[in-house]
């Protein structure tokens, strides 16, 4: 599905970022001066519920361990986001727009979601 992707809108990716292995904070380590702001994501699969539940860990330390049920993240403009979300339907995925980017003083990420809305920086 990137591949095909990628044949058109090559030049319209900023960035790409696989969730596992750092969560939703992992995009800290990619970007300069960049606020992504993360506040249409997908409803919590009921997996992150039950362990959350079980262990007790808060949902701002959730969302730096776990990808949250977020695979992928591509970092593109509207078009281009639209584009890769009928793409994506094609192939039977759910995709969506999470959210946006902002000019900021430092890297920052912000989740706005189900469960609250935490701030996070390197």
């Amino acid at each position: 599905m990137i591949q095909e992707f990628l044949k058109d809108w090559r030049s319209s990716v900023n960035g790409m970022v696989h969730c596992s292995g750092g969560a939703q904070t992992k995009v800290l380590h990619f970007v300069n001066d960049i606020h992504v702001i993360k506040d249409n994501l997908f409803p919590t699969p009921p997996l992150f519920k039950k362990i959350q539940e079980a262990s007790g860990t808060s949902w701002e330390e959730m969302y730096k361990v776990f990808n949250m049920g977020h695979r992928l993240e591509v970092y593109t403009n509207e078009e281009a986001a639209s584009a890769l979300i009928e793409l994506a339907k094609s192939f039977g995925v759910e995709a969506q727009i999470i959210g946006r980017c902002e000019a900021a003083s430092q890297a920052k990420v912000t989740i706005k979601s189900e469960h609250g809305e935490f701030e996070y920086s390197i």
